[in-house]
């Protein structure tokens, strides 16, 4: 017992590289990910309760927290997420922690009741700031493939494996 409490540490796979250039690799990972998702929770509660974006930061981070919390080793915790290295989920939720501040500075939940945005009918010109890109009309022959295939009895073959 206490050789198996040793060493399991000791044996633990070091991860050498990321291999992505300019992401270095994090050592203590998954204490940094958990430090930065009960971050993360914390300071998304200045967001209304109601706010879709909070519901979905809250979503995920809860879940990625979790993951980190029930696994010790950064593969199986990469494994299950599946969202990439662990360096880049903590990069990811650095960013979030910026964007959360953003947020709140920018307040886009409070648009007062009474505002009223501008309608642009499909006739009004185009500001000349505003890019402006029309795609061209399909070819002839995409309209007669749709008419084919849409008159055509559906058969019931069976499915290729």
């Amino acid at each position: 017992m206490f050789l198996h409490a040793v060493a399991q540490p000791l044996m633990a796979k070091v991860k050498e590289t990321t291999g992505i250039v300019g992401l270095d690799v994090v050592p203590n990972a998954r204490e940094v990910l958990v430090g930065l998702c009960t971050k993360t929770l914390k300071e998304v509660q200045a967001v209304p309760e109601d706010e879709g974006y909070r519901k979905a930061v809250e979503s995920f981070r809860r879940q990625r927290l979790k993951v980190c919390e029930e696994e010790e080793d950064w593969e199986m915790i990469e494994k299950r997420l599946g969202c990439g290295q662990a360096e880049e989920l903590i990069e990811e939720a650095q960013d979030e922690l910026t964007l959360i501040g953003k947020m709140i500075e920018w307040n886009p939940w409070g648009v007062p009741d009474d505002y009223e945005c501008e309608v642009v009918e499909n006739d009004a010109s185009i500001p000349k700031h505003i890019p402006y890109h029309r795609p061209p009309p399909l070819p002839e022959e995409f309209f007669k493939t749709l008419e084919a295939a849409s008159s055509q009895p559906k058969r019931d073959t069976p499915a290729v494996s």
